[in-house]
């Protein structure tokens, strides 16, 4: 029923409707409820621990018999840097106080490992159909792993050269990340993070220009809530589509009551691209911390460093029913989003985008 079935061949699926991973608000049943309507559900790996990520994969195998994605990070490992690590914290004291919360008390120090050969072992265990990467690929040598493993590869790009790049290292199908997308930008090959930003395409500017640079296929992202983003994404020669920020408002989704109440007013909430909550740029409805301490701050720890300081902070604020300091991942098309069960939405996102000519 699709006008272009490479995605749909390559990953042996019904409909190119690709889950955003989600680290953290995608769960086991929604992943489950996008495979069993013939998508393919994602799982965030990495903030989970190996032996999580495989009894979490053993559980989505358990709700489902089709093919799933597991994602993961493969960052430069953060530099320590004491000092400017104390600095960052010292930013934020301010808030601190206003909590309630001794400045004096130095968060645990948090940090999340790449891709490496312990996450590629789970992967030869758990063997999922789909593995995807976001901010480039590991080395070649654990590419090749995970492909002898059986799975397909895939990650994303946010410009025609990362995306030629990842073809050249083994990409079986690329993700066009464009401006518009919610969370993490998935940009590797420019270390001036702050002018990648810049410079990066929306959606529906870099996806023709992927589909005509790469023969793998293209799965478009960044701003597609509904059935007209994948039919428009297919017309710009892309085969497939991501979709996240839309899936936040199911109940399957692990999404917390502040965080479904700042989306359900996401229409008259902007979005802003900011590194204050992760140190790597990422798109946010936009909070008091995003505000006033972003929405970039050359002062922030590497990536994932500045996580560290959330939690105390963000419990704290959320007592008091506020998400002033909980990154509220979210694309530009958070409007879009409709409360209703994940194999609903699903089933309604392919028949909204086939009356359109998706199909």
């Amino acid at each position: 029923m699709w006008s272009d079935r490479r995605l749909v061949e390559l990953f042996k699926i019904e409909h190119p409707i690709v889950l955003a991973p989600m680290a953290g608000l995608g769960t086991v049943d929604l992943a489950a409820a996008v495979s069993n309507a013939g998508g393919i559900g994602s799982i965030g790996c990495a903030v989970l621990t190996p032996e999580l990520i495989a009894k979490t994969a053993a559980e989505l195998r358990r709700l489902t018999k089709n093919p799933i994605n597991l994602n993961f990070f493969c960052h430069d490992a953060a530099k320590a840097d004491a000092a400017r690590e104390r600095a960052w914290h010292e930013k934020l004291s301010s808030y601190y106080r206003e909590l309630g919360i001794d400045p004096a008390t130095v968060p645990p120090r948090l940090d999340l490992a790449p891709f490496g050969d312990v996450a590629v072992a789970v992967v030869e265990q758990v063997r999922p159909e789909v593995v995807s990467f976001h901010f480039g690929l590991p080395e070649p040598r654990l590419v090749d792993r995970v492909k002898a493993a059986g799975c397909k590869v895939m990650s994303s790009a946010t410009t025609v050269d990362e995306a030629c790049w990842l073809e050249k290292h083994g990409a079986d199908a690329i993700i066009a990340q464009g401006y518009e997308a919610g969370g993490h930008r998935g940009s590797f090959l420019d270390s001036d993070r702050k002018r990648a930003v810049a410079s990066q395409a929306g959606t529906f500017a870099l996806v023709p220009q992927v589909a005509d640079a790469v023969s793998v296929p293209v799965i478009a992202a960044g701003g597609i809530g509904d059935g007209r983003g994948i039919a428009a994404a297919f017309a710009l020669g892309a085969a497939g589509a991501q979709v996240g920020t839309a899936f936040l408002l199911c109940a399957e989704a692990a999404t917390p009551p502040l965080y479904r109440e700042a989306l359900r007013n996401a229409r008259s909430n902007r979005t802003v691209v900011t590194n204050v909550f992760s140190g790597r740029p990422a798109r946010v409805l936009v909070n008091r911390l995003a505000a006033e301490i972003g929405p970039w701050s050359d002062a922030a720890p590497d990536f994932p460093l500045p996580m560290g300081e959330l939690p105390s902070l963000r419990a704290a604020a959320e007592q008091k029913g506020s998400a002033d300091f909980m990154p509220l991942w979210s694309g530009q098309a958070a409007g879009l989003a409709r409360e209703m069960p994940a194999r609903m939405l699903m089933d309604l996102l392919v028949r909204e985008a086939t009356k359109l000519g998706g199909g």
